[in-house]
């Protein structure tokens, strides 16, 4: 499953809602397959029935038994989910690799966790567990062979030591 829009906010008194588009045009979203929103930790089918672009990034959407404001209201903050892998950034696994600022070590990633529009990394560094976010801009350096990730970090996104 991949996120291809966040639910803003309700639309309407008849179960609209206000949707933000993550990296997907309106016209490459396949209205004929479900959508998918994890409710309670299952992932729930919904149907598109209307989609209406809203500026660049948004959209106003009708799901299929989302039939009234309060129904709208239940899925604000939720993200929409299709079948399918995700990016190709996002597919790297990089547990168990040692991450480094330049030249410094930052220590090992535990885990990655993809947090809508942005891939981040748990890494274990000598102050405990902190989150990186991974954005291609960051990364200097990828080295499959010595499973090293090396990025350049923003001054202060690190705990201080």
């Amino acid at each position: 499953m991949r996120g291809i829009a966040k639910i803003l906010k309700s639309h309407g008194t008849d179960g609209g809602i206000l949707i933000g588009l993550y990296d997907i045009d309106i016209q490459d979203i396949d209205t004929t397959e479900p959508v998918f929103i994890e409710i309670d930790g299952l992932p729930v089918p919904f149907f598109i029935e209307s989609l209406q672009q809203r500026g660049n990034t948004r959209a106003i959407a009708h799901l299929t038994d989302v039939r009234d404001l309060r129904d709208a209201e239940e899925l604000v903050g939720l993200e929409l989910l299709i079948e399918g892998d995700e990016d190709d950034e996002e597919e790297e696994d990089f547990t168990g690799w040692t991450l480094y600022d330049g030249d410094r070590l930052i220590g090992t990633v535990n885990d990655m966790a993809p947090i809508p529009g942005n891939l981040c990394l748990y890494v274990q560094t000598p102050r405990g567990e902190e989150m990186i976010p991974l954005h291609e801009d960051l990364v200097r350096d990828v080295d499959p062979d010595t499973r090293t990730l090396v990025l350049d970090l923003p001054e202060g996104l690190l705990a201080e030591e």
